[in-house]
C-alpha cells in the first residue's frame, strides 16, 4: 500500500514551540507561506484577492505577543485562506459571479470574526465555484495543472496542498469541503450540521450548508475549528463537540465500510488501493463489517442508495431564495446550472419538500442506529472516486461525499491514499454530534498508517 505524503504542507501548529520558544515568530511562518503564493500562484489560481498588508500586520502583532506569553488563542498567528462566499470586511465577496464583482459586505461572517479575535492571519480571499454550486473557477490541481483541484472550495484546497496556507476555509453542502480536500492531498473536516455558525456565508440550502475547514494536519483543522466554535458558538446548536484541545488518538474497535453508489465508479487500481488501507487497518486489529456480513449494514445502505437522489431535490428546493430572485434580476448572468435547480425546484410541491424532509430525519436516526447496533465507531469509505480527474471545468463526483452532507453527520477527508503520484482521501463518518470522537478515530488512523 502507497501512504501519501505532501511534500508541499506547510503546518503551523506544528510550528507553535518554534514561536513559543523564540527560534521562529508567526511573522517567518507568513513570508514562507507568500514566498509559495508568489512562486505557485501563477499556476494553481487558489487566491482571488490577497490583503497581504493587513496579513503582515496581524502576523508581527501575534510575534509580539509570542514574545510576551499573552497569546489570545491556539490559532494565533495562523495564516488562513477564506473561500470567496463568506463575508470579510477588508476585502471583497464575490461569490465566481459577475453580478458580485467587487462587493463588500462590510463587515466579517461570523467564522472570520471568531478567528480575527483569536489571533488569526486573515490571507485573502480564495477561489470557489459560481455560488459554490455552478460554473468552475481557474483553479488548478496543485499536483497536475491539467487536473480538477474539485469543488466547490477549490483555491482553499488547493492553497493548502500547495504549501500556500497552513488552514483555507471552505463550506459544503453536498461535496465541497471533502472532494477538494481529497483531489489536493489535504486534511478536511465537515462538521455535523449546525455545529460552526454559518452567518456571513452565502446560503445555498438552510438545511444542508455547513461551514468545513482544510488543513495541513488533524491539528490545524481542528484548532481552526475549535476556535470558530468557542469564539462565537452557533445558534440553537451550541458548540462543536469537543471543541479545545485536539483529541487525543483512539483506536477504533470496529468500523462500517460503505459501498455505496459511488463504488460502480471506482476503477481497479483505486479500489485496490483503498482495499490495502482496509487490509491495513484489519491488520492492526480493527475489526470491518459491512454489507458482505451484516444484514443490518446491508439493508440500511440500500435505504441510503434509494433515498439519496433526494438530497437534491431539499438543495435546488431551499435555494428559491434568494437564487430565483437573482435568475429575475440577472438572467443569464446566474449560471446555467443554477437556472435548471430554480426550475426542477418550482415543479415540487411542499408536500414532495416535506416528504424528503421526513426521510432524511428517519435516515438520519438509524445512521446513528446502525453504528450501535453493530458496535462501530465510524463509517469507513473513499472521499472521491479516485484522484483528481483531468480537465477544470468538471469538479468530479460528489457520489462518496452525499451521504454525509444530507444527513448532516461529521466527516473527514483523510490524505492517506496516492495513485500515479497523485492523492485521494480515505472518509471517516461518525454520529451525529460526536465530531470529538470522530477526530480521535481520525487521529489513531493518521498516525497508524502512516
Amino acid at each position: 500500500m502507497q501512504i501519501w505524503r505532501n511534500p508541499n504542507i506547510k503546518s503551523f501548529a506544528q510550528s507553535v514551540p518554534d514561536f513559543i520558544s523564540g527560534k521562529s515568530t508567526p511573522r517567518n511562518f507568513l513570508e514562507r507561506c507568500i514566498e509559495t503564493i508568489k512562486s505557485r500562484d501563477k499556476t494553481v489560481k487558489a487566491f482571488v484577492t490577497l490583503n497581504l498588508k493587513a496579513a503582515r500586520k496581524a502576523a508581527d502583532e501575534s510575534t509580539r505577543r509570542y514574545r510576551a506569553g499573552a497569546l489570545l488563542s491556539p490559532v494565533d498567528g495562523c495564516p488562513v485562506g477564506i473561500k470567496d462566499i463568506i463575508a470579510t470586511a477588508d476585502m471583497p465577496t464575490q461569490m465566481n459571479n459577475s453580478v458580485f464583482r467587487g462587493w463588500r459586505s462590510g463587515q466579517d461572517a461570523a467564522c472570520v470574526h471568531a478567528l480575527r479575535q483569536g489571533g488569526a492571519v486573515i490571507l485573502g480571499k480564495t477561489v470557489t465555484t459560481e455560488f459554490a454550486i455552478a460554473r468552475s473557477g481557474p483553479t488548478t490541481n496543485p499536483f497536475d495543472a491539467t487536473r480538477t483541484p474539485g469543488g466547490s472550495s477549490s483555491g482553499s484546497a488547493a492553497a493548502v496542498g500547495a504549501g500556500m496556507a497552513p488552514v483555507a476555509l471552505g463550506t459544503q453542502t453536498q461535496a465541497s469541503t471533502l472532494r477538494p480536500a481529497s483531489f489536493c492531498g489535504a486534511v478536511g473536516f465537515k462538521p455535523t450540521l449546525g455545529a460552526l455558525h454559518t452567518a456571513g456565508v452565502h446560503p445555498l440550502s438552510a438545511s444542508a450548508d455547513h461551514l468545513g475547514v482544510i488543513g495541513a494536519t488533524l491539528d490545524d483543522v481542528w484548532r481552526t475549528a475549535s476556535q470558530i466554535s468557542l469564539g462565537v458558538g452557533s445558534p440553537g446548536y451550541g458548540f462543536l463537540n469537543g471543541a479545545g484541545v485536539t483529541p487525543a488518538p483512539l483506536k477504533p474497535r470496529r468500523l462500517i465500510r460503505l459501498y455505496g453508489r459511488g463504488w460502480s465508479e471506482v476503477d481497479a487500481a483505486t479500489a485496490a488501493q483503498f482495499d490495502q488501507a482496509l487490509e491495513a487497518l484489519a491488520g492492526s486489529g480493527v475489526e470491518l463489517v459491512s454489507r458482505d456480513n451484516n444484514g443490518d449494514v446491508a439493508a440500511f445502505e440500500q435505504e441510503l442508495i434509494n433515498g439519496v437522489d433526494g438530497s437534491l431535490d431539499i438543495v435546488g428546493y431551499e435555494m428559491k431564495w434568494p437564487f430565483a430572485d437573482y435568475i429575475a434580476r440577472y438572467g443569464d448572468l446566474i449560471g446555467e446550472r443554477i437556472h435548471g435547480l430554480i426550475k426542477r425546484a418550482n415543479a415540487m410541491t411542499p408536500a414532495e419538500y416535506k416528504a424528503l424532509l421526513v426521510t432524511r430525519t428517519r435516515l438520519r436516526t438509524r445512521w446513528r442506529d446502525v453504528l450501535a447496533i453493530a458496535g462501530a465507531d465510524a463509517y469507513v469509505t473513499l472521499a472521491s472516486s479516485g484522484p483528481a480527474i483531468k480537465g477544470l471545468e468538471y469538479t468530479g463526483s460528489r457520489t462518496f461525499l452525499i451521504y454525509g452532507s444530507w444527513l448532516g453527520v461529521p466527516a473527514f477527508s483523510l490524505p492517506l491514499l496516492v495513485l500515479d503520484g497523485l492523492p485521494f482521501g480515505v472518509q471517516l463518518l461518525g454520529a451525529p454530534d460526536a465530531d470529538g470522537a470522530l477526530a480521535a478515530t481520525v487521529g489513531w488512523m493518521m498516525r497508524g498508517l502512516l
